[in-house]
């Protein structure tokens, strides 16, 4: 088997304009997100010190809110490349152990609408939009990207995103933590 090419990652992103709501339109399942989960999203918020972002998860269950909290950083502040380390701590309703992974933007459009987002093992990908729904041509062009970068796109899963998705934190929140523990027993 002939060894996996490296990552093209986007050069020089602009923080600022990355800020804000993201839609997960697609990805592959993980253990650290409920298999039903829907409306999920990430909103990033720049720190004070300009470097660090503020990472909000949140995806609804069964009319509930799970969210999870982080912060992600440059994984080398010296590089102009879209590699971040994201860092969380689980589980959720009772932080303790940090994980950190990789998140490279692998692609984003020049008007920063819509985002391919993976890591260098290939296991986990995003497809992200700004909006809750992307046009199914672009859609269909972010997979082919990805295919062409070494993933396995058939494991890509669209996440069902309402017409009017909730907004802040509406709905009653999941404080226990119940969606962490699903996920990792898979359901």
């Amino acid at each position: 088997m002939a060894a996996k090419k490296e990552m093209e990652v986007v050069k020089g992103l602009d923080v600022q304009r990355y800020m804000g709501r993201w839609y997960e339109i697609a990805s592959f399942p993980s253990l650290f997100q409920p298999k039903n989960g829907e409306n999920t999203r990430a909103t990033y918020t720049l720190k004070e010190d300009g470097a660090t972002v503020n990472v909000l998860n949140e995806t609804w269950t069964d009319g509930k809110r799970g969210f999870i909290e982080g912060t992600a950083y440059k994984a080398d502040p010296a590089s102009d490349e879209a590699k971040l380390k994201v860092k969380f701590y689980v589980p959720p309703f009772l932080p303790i152990i940090p994980v950190v992974g990789d998140y490279w933007v692998l692609f984003i459009d020049e008007d920063y609408q819509y985002a391919l987002i993976g890591q260098p093992s290939r296991n986990y990908l995003w497809i992200l939009s700004r909006q809750p729904y992307l046009d199914e041509e672009i859609y269909n062009q972010l997979v082919q990207r990805a295919a062409d970068e070494g993933y396995d796109v058939s494991k890509l899963h669209k996440t069902p995103q309402s017409k009017t998705p909730p907004e802040a934190e509406e709905g009653p929140k999941d404080t226990k933590g119940i969606w962490w523990f699903k996920s990792i027993f898979g359901r």
